[in-house]
């Protein structure tokens, strides 16, 4: 009850197993490249998650640092890979963003979530707050 409420209000839901994730940031989104997990991070400990994701393929992959939320768009088409992109949380300027898409395919060096995992990311994620992708 109280995460389908908290969800309905906006906030993401209390981290089912782990308090903590592999990054260092305070506020915002952790990525591990390594296990294919992704969080958010509100008050430095996990507020959601981990959630599987999928990340670059050979040649496209997903990079490594801290990066700034830039913008989000709900309803996103890639130009260049032809395909939809709904609920597109962008963090770099070349157009690296959380969105749903196949957990089974590798990206273009986005990061795919599930449609109820990209909702809550979309949702909770503030422009100026940080990802961090780690290794």
């Amino acid at each position: 009850m109280f995460t389908a409420t908290a969800l309905a209000l906006g906030f993401a839901a209390p981290a089912s197993a782990a308090a903590d994730t592999p990054c260092s940031i305070t506020e915002g989104a952790c990525l591990r490249l390594s296990t294919n997990e992704a969080w958010l991070v509100h008050g430095g400990s996990a507020s959601y998650g981990p959630v599987p994701v999928t990340t670059g393929r050979p040649g496209y992959e997903t990079p490594t640092g801290t990066f700034t939320v830039l913008r989000k768009v709900q309803d996103e088409w890639s130009v260049p890979y032809n395909g939809p992109m709904p609920y597109s949380t962008y963090f770099t300027s070349d157009g690296i963003a959380f969105h749903q898409g196949s957990l089974g395919e590798p990206s273009h060096g986005c990061v795919h979530l599930s449609n109820e995992a990209a909702v809550t990311f979309y949702d909770n994620l503030l422009i100026g707050e940080q990802v961090q992708v780690v290794a």
